[in-house]
């Protein structure tokens, strides 16, 4: 069964990144929920067994689970209070659970494989139930490459991090621009509600743009704009400078419409554009407000609300 509580909001998104996209020539997708199985996942947690290969914690454990254990249940997700995140998903254990900026929510898909997949193990399916705090109408599910089923929350796979070791844990926050702890209603978990992209002042720069996390944005002088959007940033550079995930035209504030846009790189990413120029966040950016990416190389420059590179040489 599939989810349906964004389809007004999503046929209104539609109409605006299909008008938004004609100026660089792209084309947008259409989009399809996830299987909802939160209503009926049988009762899970510590006593739960798994049936899926590599589970480190099974039922007879008596020991704290370690979140990197592959194949776990979640059990019963409940909603924690974080002192920095606000309201954060986690399993019945306690361990947080991650989203990642390169999966897709419409339709549910996750990029997370093979060596990435050891490190943010995917939240399996099976098992799940809601407590208290989360919609279950939310909860759903979504089939992998290798034909598992991992959990989805509003169409965003779910993910532990093997670095967290304790309950509370949310050492994955932020991890490389792109993995972020989860909110009650599927959104990236933050005290502050910014939109997917809108200006602040810088006292050195003026006028930037930042994500939804406050995280300034950058543009790259090697890329270009036309006739369509081209990254050349690949490789080891994207470890560098994270790409910034597409967001709806209504989820801006203060940043020029024109050519704002996504597009699909050659490695398969989605990539948020401004005035079609492709934009990054700076993995040296530890902190909303930082602007350590400014001028460096002499070719990444934060960027204006119309798109320029605040600081370059004309």
């Amino acid at each position: 069964m599939k989810t349906s509580w964004r389809s007004a909001s999503l046929v209104a998104t539609a109409t605006a990144v299909l008008a938004l996209t004609t100026a660089c020539g792209q084309e947008s997708t259409q989009s399809t929920g996830s299987q909802n199985v939160g209503a009926t996942a049988a009762p899970g947690g510590l006593g739960s067994i798994s049936t899926t290969p590599g589970n480190g914690y099974g039922a007879d454990s008596t020991a704290a689970p370690s979140a990197s254990a592959n194949g776990q249940s979640a059990g019963a997700l409940t909603v924690a209070d974080n002192a920095k995140l606000g309201k954060i998903v986690t399993d019945s254990a306690g361990f947080t659970l991650y989203r990642f900026d390169q999966d897709t929510a419409e339709p549910p898909k996750s990029s997370c494989d093979g060596d990435c997949a050891k490190t943010w193990p995917p939240v399996p399916a099976e098992g799940a139930s809601v407590a208290s705090g989360i919609d279950k109408s939310l909860v759903g599910e979504v089939t992998r490459a290798d034909g598992t089923k991992q959990l989805t929350i509003a169409g965003w796979p779910m993910y532990r991090f093997a670095k967290d070791t304790k309950a509370g844990d949310i050492n994955g926050e932020g991890v490389k621009g792109t993995w972020f702890a989860t909110a009650p209603t599927g959104k990236k978990a933050a005290v502050s509600d910014l939109p997917g992209l809108s200006v602040r002042n810088d006292a050195k720069l003026g006028p930037i743009v930042v994500d939804k996390n406050g995280m300034t944005v950058y543009r790259f002088l090697k890329d270009k704009a036309w006739p369509e959007p081209v990254s050349n940033c690949t490789g080891a550079c994207l470890e560098k400078w994270p790409v910034v995930s597409p967001v709806a035209a209504d989820d801006t504030k203060g940043v020029k419409k024109k050519g704002l846009m996504g597009f699909t790189r050659p490695d398969g990413a989605k990539q948020m554009t401004i005035n079609c120029w492709p934009i990054y966040t700076f993995s040296g950016d530890k902190a909303p407000g930082e602007t350590n990416g400014e001028g460096v190389g002499g070719t990444w420059y934060a960027v204006s609300p119309d798109g320029k590179p605040v600081g370059a040489s004309k």
